[in-house]
């Protein structure tokens, strides 16, 4: 037999894609030629392929050897593919009857001396090989963790090219994945840690339950960093969904913790401000890898110091904070990431960092104004919630935690509030109140009484909201009404909805 075929999975963004793998050996000068969109890695695996086949034992065959990945219009990118290639190749030489490997989904990159090591992104690999209908999938043993969360898929690891051949020529078995839950949520920081700023606790906890992103404008040593990595403690854990979306992009990323097992609780990313626009938002050459606005996809970005953040970076989170997902175009083809994320902004006064108003500041007015100017009038017009927190009093930080609530006291409340959302817009077919339309918010059955809305429409009026804004104070009015138990919001949830978006005092 000189023609054989294996199957595999190829990864463009996070969507997987079914690729056959075959293998043409022909008469003629002994060549490798590899064809269907490779990228480097995959040109450079006949040399890899043909070092492992040939340690482990199995003759290579001295043959003009032709390789195709199909779909041949679709871009092939990293080294997933050397176990298919190298069964495939031994299966079109004679030297293996591959019907044991028929409807089987081989992954794994060979090292030379025949080894098969992990490979990124293996868990959306497994999902897509169970939605086009596999059942079994062979993949490395150090992911054999990760693919075993997917229900439906027996999977099955190899640890050497070698362990592939037996299992294939002689029916040895190979090895099972280990059987365990997904970890436990840990400890982590905790809101009772918090001392004073009963304004920006507030704040927090409508962000959480509504889903809305949040600027946290104060003095140094207010609290702003504290607040932020404490909002992913009163989140709701993720459902299986949610985790499966959230762990096959930290699989892609490579930075799934060991184990390989779903993340359960809402990823938290404080990149520095350094940060690049393809560090933020995703890129690289190739296969563009997710950035940190999708790896904390259905979690929290956090940009601390958002003022020394480049313009660049800033303004290309515009485009995923309002549409929930990145469009990273290359000349190859475009890959999409989702990008459901909550935007947490922390910055201070003046670049001189002392508190306003203080007699050692030496920032001018300008300068303050020129400062926070960094953060862009459309980027801030996508944040719905924008407080300025005041100086921790004496009496406030040496009080006892004691009488502060808990994360867990909180995340209750949340967890109640984004509950009711959720039933109220099932039939729009949202979850949160910060993904509702603003159309369905201002016409009937949500549309609120004239004289509940008349000082925010006096402030759409007057030019001081856009109508974006106007939409946004909307959203957090109805989060504000399920966070005390009412049905719909009342006069009183608008003027504090109105407070949380403005920062003025109403």
């Amino acid at each position: 037999m000189s023609y054989a075929k294996v199957l595999c999975v190829g990864l463009v963004g996070v969507a997987g894609h079914l690729v056959e793998v075959e293998a043409d050996l022909a008469a003629g000068l002994p060549a490798v030629v590899i064809s269907g969109l490779p990228d480097t890695a995959l040109h450079e695996a006949r040399d890899r392929v043909r070092a492992a086949v040939v340690n482990s034992g199995q003759r290579w065959p001295n043959r003009r050897i032709t390789l195709n990945l199909l779909p041949a219009t679709l871009p092939k990118f990293g080294s997933a593919f050397d176990l298919a290639i190298a069964a495939a190749l031994l299966g079109g030489s004679g030297e293996l009857p591959l019907l044991p490997l028929d409807r089987v989904v081989v992954l794994g990159e060979l090292g030379l001396d025949g080894t098969v090591r992990p490979v990124r992104g293996v868990l959306p690999m497994v999902a897509a090989a169970a939605r086009a209908g596999i059942e079994r999938v062979i993949v490395p043993a150090g992911n054999a963790a990760e693919a075993a969360v997917i229900p439906g898929v027996r999977v099955r690891a190899v640890d050497t090219l070698h362990r592939l051949v037996t299992f294939v020529r002689d029916g040895a078995p190979l090895i099972e994945p280990p059987v365990g839950e997904s970890p436990p949520i840990g400890d982590g920081p905790d809101l009772a840690d918090v001392a004073g700023q009963e304004l920006g606790r507030r704040a927090l906890e409508v962000a959480a339950a509504g889903g809305h992103h949040l600027a946290l404008l104060g003095p140094p040593g207010a609290g702003k960093t504290m607040l932020a990595e404490r909002l992913p403690s009163i989140l709701p854990e993720l459902d299986d969904e949610a985790a499966l979306e959230v762990t096959a992009l930290h699989s892609i990323a490579g930075l799934l913790p060991p184990g390989g097992r779903l993340l359960r609780r809402p990823p938290f990313q404080a990149p520095h401000h350094t940060a690049t626009v393809p560090s933020l938002v995703g890129g690289g050459s190739g296969l563009a890898r997710p950035g940190a606005v999708s790896l904390a996809h259905r979690g929290v970005l956090f940009l601390d110091e958002a003022p020394e953040f480049g313009k660049g970076a800033l303004e290309a989170l515009r485009q995923p904070l309002e549409h929930g997902r990145v469009q990273l175009a290359r000349t190859r083809g475009g890959t999409e990431y989702p990008a459901l994320t909550q935007l947490v902004l922390a910055a201070n006064p003046c670049p001189c960092a002392k508190p306003a108003g203080d007699a050692y500041c030496e920032c001018s007015p300008l300068a303050r104004r020129r400062y926070l100017g960094r953060l862009s009038g459309p980027l801030l017009d996508r944040i719905d919630v924008q407080v300025r927190l005041p100086a921790v009093r004496a009496a406030e930080l040496l009080a006892g935690a004691g009488d502060r609530e808990s994360s867990a006291v909180v995340a209750g409340r949340v967890a109640a509030a984004r509950a009711a959302g959720a039933e109220r817009w099932a039939g729009l077919g949202h979850q949160l109140n910060a993904q509702v339309p603003g159309p369905h918010l201002r016409r009937p059955p949500w549309r609120l009484p004239a004289p509940d809305t008349a000082e925010l429409r006096a402030r759409l009026d007057s030019g001081s909201l856009s109508a974006r804004g106007f939409d946004r104070v909307l959203r957090l009015a109805w989060t504000i009404a399920d966070l005390d138990g009412r049905s719909r919001p009342a006069r009183d949830d608008v003027l504090e909805a109105i407070q949380l978006r403005t920062g003025d005092a109403t």
